[in-house]
């Protein structure tokens, strides 16, 4: 899960010591007094603030009782003291000073000072009236979000309600009114989301950045249009594979609903509100172990997680983690709820690491407990005295979700799950339509994610896409990157990206999603050709200590290195979706099969 620790700072992070030889460069190897005892200062400071406010969003998330504030209100005061530390005029000055010298500095001070300043941009204090209006209208808007009352024939409807009806309804007529419910909370968040994209490019102006998208795309030490056109190009790597699932896409769901086949997929045919994942279209035999589970429990999931992790030569969780962390269900019967969405937490980015879940003996359970602790090993791992506190954090915000999704791909491989003894050697599984299925999640996303999130936010910061056009635009790019199309013409009442909650609480980085798909493949492509010698698609990573060691070196340096450059040292190679396509080329082949004699609408490259 990609969690947000304090509202503009990726959580990451854990306590983890293995004697491998390979450490990040010194950290503590500065040049000048005063940046010693400045970055020292400050690195103290935002780990005790840091716990301050993790230690409350923790009690927040875990011990929610009707009526109790106390909570909610702790949250706001433990982060308006890490925000008004981060955002001070005393950091953002003192740390523009000391880089102006930064010929005399060392890297992983410029870092540090770098990152002080991109921290800033988020709550200047020298902006401190636009921000608290920011800060009241995020509030507004996620009230407005979340506290919509969706309608279906004036029935009140929940959003899992209409998910169903999209995943599993074969009524197109039943479909249309489910979808178009879903978009109906755009209409009042239009105005906010305008309000918002202004106030947040006036809060990082104030920082020298030239607006909110460039911002948020600095954290990967890129400009604005270097990102869109890292996307794009993720985009056209997959195009040709999309392309076919398009295609495929158009005849399958037109027989289904028997119905002519369109030109582009209706929006409402699809099994998601914004068509980013159709894995709901197939019905695939595969790699399902819930009848084992259910015989061994919930807690036997999460111990023979940590048991994979030792077998490729991590260390056992801190005892602290069992201790501190909530990993099952409540009971409800004292009338105290949690959070159910499960995360990753670094609560002081050091040793105190925690996962906050609601384990139950199944398979979907399986691949989340996976990842999560994937998420919690990467912080163990670079919680090393050489990796400075404010750089305890993922290569680039990609890396942390890459790495938990590797692991829970992994654990769900059929070599895997029959060496583990959790799937018999008779197991029934159809290959082809597993490989299917991953690639109407992966491949899927891609276009979505890189293409039309992307290229429209950037449109709506970097270049004020005008309120007059705002829904416009959005279909352009949805029908130009997804081949989707609304099922009736949407005018500018609308605002159906604002449906999106990234739009409203999360802006400005959903291409973090579509990185981390691209780095999950060729991390595992390298682990499965160059470690282990297996074929992609049927691994066991069990017990390799080499893969360990691997996993161990892409984790071990935190954030102390540009991640381009750390990709060329690891895999010798720069970012992109070829991994991906090669993991899916037997798919290719099918596809094409399946499509003979079909009109293929897409285009065959994307401008």
């Amino acid at each position: 899960m990609k969690k947000i620790v304090v509202a503009f700072i990726s959580a990451s992070l854990l306590f983890f010591t293995i004697g491998w030889r390979q450490t990040p460069t010194p950290a503590n190897h500065y040049s000048n007094p005063e940046v010693t005892a400045f970055l020292e200062e400050y690195n103290s400071i935002f780990q005790e603030l840091l716990i301050a406010s993790n230690e409350a969003e923790w009690t927040l998330n875990t011990r929610i009782v009707e009526g109790d504030n106390s909570a909610k209100d702790a949250v706001k005061e433990a982060n308006a003291a890490f925000a008004a530390f981060t955002g001070s005029n005393k950091n953002i000055d003192s740390a523009r000073g000391f880089l102006k010298e930064r010929n005399n500095l060392s890297p992983i001070e410029i870092r540090q000072l770098e990152l002080i300043l991109y921290t800033a941009g988020a709550n200047p204090e020298s902006a401190k009236d636009i921000v608290q209006r920011k800060i009241d209208m995020e509030a507004e808007q996620t009230s407005r979000l979340f506290g919509f009352d969706y309608r279906i024939k004036e029935a009140s409807v929940t959003t899992n309600q209409i998910d169903g009806i999209l995943k599993s309804n074969n009524n197109t007529d039943e479909r249309l009114r489910a979808w178009e419910a879903s978009k109906e909370v755009g209409i009042n968040l239009k105005e906010g989301v305008v309000e918002l994209r202004d106030l947040r490019n006036a809060t990082v102006k104030e920082l020298g950045y030239p607006d909110y998208f460039a911002y948020q795309v600095s954290d990967y030490g890129m400009k604005g249009d270097e990102m869109v056109t890292l996307c794009n190009s993720l985009v056209n790597d997959v195009w040709p594979l999309y392309r076919e699932l398009h295609t495929w896409a158009r005849y399958t769901l037109a027989k289904k609903y028997g119905a002519k086949v369109p030109e582009y997929l209706p929006a409402h045919w699809l099994p998601n509100r914004w068509g980013q994942d159709w894995t709901a279209l197939i019905n695939a035999e595969g790699m399902n172990v819930d009848g084992f589970l259910k015989d061994q429990g919930a807690e036997y999931i999460v111990k023979q997680g940590e048991e994979f992790y030792v077998s490729m030569g991590f260390q056992k969780l801190p005892d602290t983690f069992y201790e501190k962390s909530s990993l099952y269900p409540l009971n409800g019967d004292d009338g105290v709820k949690k959070n159910n969405h499960a995360s990753a937490w670094h609560m002081d980015y050091d040793k105190d690491v925690r996962s906050l879940m609601s384990v139950e003996p199944n398979t979907e359970w399986w691949g989340t407990v996976l990842h999560e602790l994937g998420h919690i090993y990467y912080y163990t791992t670079y919680s090393i005295p050489d990796v400075p506190i404010i750089l305890r954090n993922g290569a680039n915000r990609g890396y942390h979700e890459a790495m938990g999704s590797l692991i829970g791909l992994a654990a769900l491989q059929q070599d895997f799950l029959e060496g583990r003894g959790m799937l018999g050697a008779d197991a029934k599984t159809d290959k082809t339509q597993m490989l299917l299925r991953e690639a109407l999640d992966f491949i899927v996303h891609i276009p979505w994610g890189a293409g039309v999130m992307t290229n429209y936010e950037n449109e709506l910061y970097s270049k004020n896409l005008p309120s007059s056009e705002m829904n416009k635009k959005w279909w352009e790019l949805v029908k130009k990157y997804q081949g989707i199309v609304p099922p009736s013409p949407r005018g500018e009442k609308y605002c159906d990206a604002a449906t999106k909650t990234h739009i409203v609480n999360d802006p400005a980085q959903y291409y973090d999603y579509s990185i981390s798909n691209v780095l999950l493949f060729m991390f595992h492509l390298h682990i499965s050709e160059q470690i282990l010698k297996q074929d992609p698609h049927n691994t066991n990573y069990w017990g390799s200590k080499e893969t360990g060691e691997f996993l161990r070196s892409l984790m071990v340096t935190g954030a102390t290195e540009d991640w381009r450059v750390h990709l060329q040292k690891h895999l010798g190679q720069q970012m992109s979706a070829k991994a991906m396509v090669d993991y899916f080329s037997p798919l290719m082949k099918y596809l094409k099969e399946q499509n003979k004699g079909r009109k293929h609408t897409l285009p065959e490259k994307i401008s």
